[in-house]
């Protein structure tokens, strides 16, 4: 835990001049990035994570131990789409507050498996173990206010908030995630 801590604080003293940037736009388009990590070698717990934007801009990031562990790295991976789509639904809400509407959110995910599944119940007897609260994904992206989109695995934007990463893909994922230098350096 003690080198853990000391590579959380390497980071902070080291990005205290980043900060994220949001520029103006018409586009209120909403984006989602959601996948699951399972790096905990002991307890086998997997990690959802996800990066949500409106308009190209970070609006919200979320990375979360889960208490239960997954049967399968397609249950791992579902219910961190799940996740992620809950989290789009309330900014979603947000902007039709302003009159601001989104008709398909896309949705980045690495899995084909939990694409098709979203798709059609046709998998079902493979994954009749994953809870029914999960199934709420296929409804909305069978309505059309998701459409969850496959991203190869190294274009996903999450490992930033869960792995320590080489110098370069730490350069790279900030830049996508829309941060930047700011005040002195």
């Amino acid at each position: 835990h003690l080198q853990a801590v000391k590579r959380i604080l390497r980071y902070l003293k080291g990005t205290t001049n980043l900060g994220i940037s949001f520029y103006r736009s018409q586009n209120f388009s909403l984006l989602g990035y959601c996948d699951a990590y399972v790096g905990d070698k002991w307890e086998r717990k997997n990690t959802s994570r996800g990066c949500h934007f409106l308009i190209r801009c970070l609006v919200s990031w979320t990375s979360k131990r889960k208490s239960t562990i997954a049967l399968s790295t397609c249950e791992a991976e579902y219910v961190a789409v799940g996740q992620c789509l809950t989290q789009l639904l309330w900014i979603k809400h947000q902007l039709e507050d302003y009159d601001i509407y989104e008709s398909s959110i896309p949705v980045l995910c690495d899995n084909t498996t939990v694409i098709s599944i979203s798709k059609s119940p046709i998998f079902h007897s493979r994954i009749k173990h994953i809870e029914i609260k999960h199934h709420f994904i296929r409804d909305y992206v069978q309505k059309g206010t998701f459409k969850l989109i496959y991203v190869k695995t190294e274009e996903q934007l999450k490992d930033i908030f869960t792995k320590p990463l080489q110098e370069d893909r730490y350069i790279w994922l900030t830049d996508r995630l829309g941060m930047e230098l700011i005040g002195e350096q």
